[in-house]
């Protein structure tokens, strides 16, 4: 490969790294809410089996992109059940503790899966849409592309699962801290279902919404600011255990 080709794939690798760290933190937030309310022993076991789902999802939507990009049931599916369950939380005066502990493991890894299909279709057709300029190489076809293009999206991948690993475990750990912040958290996923629906309703076969308006910087803006602004009004608005137990002394 030319230099100036490895530097033109090179530098779109460290964006899709980037876009796909993004992306895996929208993925990571909703495994945590998901698994929350088990025991630790299982609570490793779903994130560590979500985990895996995500890896097997993604490498599945990169063979059958070309298939994918006619799916947008899949993304509105998953829009639909993300917004759901923050609305079937935010609603109940009890906020679901009930549901939460007669709910099985099983069904929490289930449920897993299908946020983790819903994630796996969003990430890949960014990573496609980011890698679909890029010149070909005399690599060979890999999965229906260009190898080179194959292996810097499986690449952006691979660095999507390592931020979900680790995003995850940290999620789970400051909700348990701050059990309050699980309301924003909830906001946050039915904030994410938003993102869904709106890549859904801009789909080609959809076309409700431009394309190139949910691509865009106006509409990435509004997002990520929305996405800050419940973080730390859930941050400062919530309280940790500790605080709790002095106040209740």
């Amino acid at each position: 490969m030319e230099l100036t080709l490895l530097l033109e794939y090179g530098w779109v690798l460290i964006i899709l790294i980037i876009l796909e760290g993004l992306l895996s933190a929208d993925n990571a937030l909703v495994l945590a809410i998901m698994s929350k309310h088990l025991p630790k022993e299982q609570q490793k076991k779903a994130i560590n089996i979500g985990l895996l789902l995500a890896f097997i999802f993604r490498i599945g939507a990169i063979f059958i992109i070309s298939y994918l990009f006619h799916v947008w049931q899949v993304q509105a599916i998953g829009a639909a059940y993300l917004i759901f369950i923050s609305l079937k939380h935010l609603l109940k005066k009890d906020h679901g503790q009930k549901d939460k502990k007669g709910k099985s493991y099983r069904m929490t890894v289930a449920q897993i899966a299908l946020a983790d299909i819903a994630f796996a279709v969003d990430s890949i057709l960014a990573a496609v849409a980011l890698v679909l300029a890029l010149p070909d190489t005399p690599m060979g076809d890999i999965g229906g592309m260009d190898g080179a293009k194959f292996i810097v999206i499986l690449l952006g991948a691979i660095a999507g699962l390592i931020v979900i690993r680790f995003a995850a475990a940290y999620f789970v750990k400051i909700l348990t801290e701050r059990p309050s912040l699980e309301t924003a958290a909830m906001l946050l996923v039915g904030w994410v279902g938003v993102k869904l629906l709106m890549h859904t309703l801009a789909h080609p076969s959809v076309h409700v919404i431009p394309h190139d308006f949910v691509e865009g910087p106006i509409w990435n803006t509004i997002f990520w600011s929305v996405m800050l602004l419940i973080a730390l009004g859930g941050w400062f608005l919530s309280k940790g255990k500790t605080e709790k137990n002095d106040e209740a002394k």
